[in-house]
């Protein structure tokens, strides 16, 4: 017959090999990516949001929380929803044909469906970083520089103190400095996806939009954007699509895992990657499906 103790121990030792993946993939968590005490101040709300590609559903009602100034990192198996998700917060999915959208998303409390609101304005206030970087086939300087100008800015010295804080901003100033007026395109796969995170944040957004960022780079150059992350989000919301539950682990503070269009569970990282409350969930981050 089984003790009570024996039983006690039983069930930890299953405890421990369900999650045991969950857990390895915090054990290289930085301390900043910790979990707060209390509520944090959310600055996009999504509400019941539902998407179609012609007839072909891609989102699913979702309805979420993304706080201010912390990494909300968006995993699941690929053509779950993610990017078309994350796409959905500066109306970039604007631009594909035969896109229909039901439900909200409020940026700062305001829709960013209303009638009334200028999308180039919301673009600027929410920057975008893709999967595969893309700078533009012009000097290091002028990379930069081409948001501002855009948006107003002409004079030189605002331009070169511009220039020069955004590259600082993305750990990029010290390989660069010597060389602003050489292409971008000369730059190697890690400093043009940091490039693009400083063309990104010279026109000042309040919310940064990474889809897959390192997805492209190596392990040393995944790391360099990695550590940026970190610094970045002291000054901006970011929110970051990966395929990677590593990476998730390492540098968000909030999870959301989706699947099939649906949002199946979302939580602090810490959390959702060791005491899930979703089988579903448990099974994705235990590597039983994915």
């Amino acid at each position: 017959m089984m003790t009570e103790g024996m039983a006690l121990k039983a069930t930890a030792m299953r405890q421990s090999t369900d999650l045991e993946s969950g857990e390895a993939l915090m054990a290289t968590e930085p301390s900043s990516a910790s979990v707060g005490t209390g509520p944090d101040p959310r600055i996009l709300d999504v509400d019941e949001l539902s998407l179609w590609y012609g007839n072909a559903r891609a989102l699913n009602q979702i309805s979420l929380e993304i706080p201010e100034k912390q990494v909300t990192a968006f995993i699941g198996p690929s053509g779950c929803g993610k990017s078309t998700l994350l796409r959905c917060f500066n109306r970039l999915n604007d631009l594909v044909d035969s896109v229909r959208i039901e439900g909200e998303i409020r940026f700062e409390e305001e829709s960013i469906f209303r009638p009334e609101i200028d999308v180039n304005s919301l673009r600027k206030r929410i920057g975008m970083v893709f999967q595969k970087s893309n700078p533009f086939p012009k000097t290091i300087y002028e990379n930069v520089a081409y948001g501002c100008r855009i948006h107003g800015m002409k004079q030189k010295a605002l331009l070169d103190e511009r220039v020069e804080r955004s590259l600082r901003g993305a750990a990029l100033w010290g390989e660069v400095k010597d060389r602003l007026q050489d292409s971008a395109l000369g730059l190697s796969g890690g400093q043009q996806q940091r490039l693009c995170i400083a063309r990104a944040i010279a026109i000042e957004p309040e919310v940064l939009l990474l889809d897959e960022p390192c997805s492209a780079l190596d392990p040393v150059a995944t790391a360099k954007v990695e550590d940026l992350i970190h610094q970045l989000k002291e000054r901006y919301t970011i929110v970051i699509v990966t395929h990677n539950m590593q990476q998730a682990a390492r540098v968000s503070d909030q999870t959301a895992f989706m699947y099939l269009g649906e949002l199946v569970e979302t939580g602090p990282t810490q959390e959702i990657f060791t005491n899930p409350t979703k089988r579903q969930t448990e099974d994705y981050i235990t590597g039983r499906f994915g």
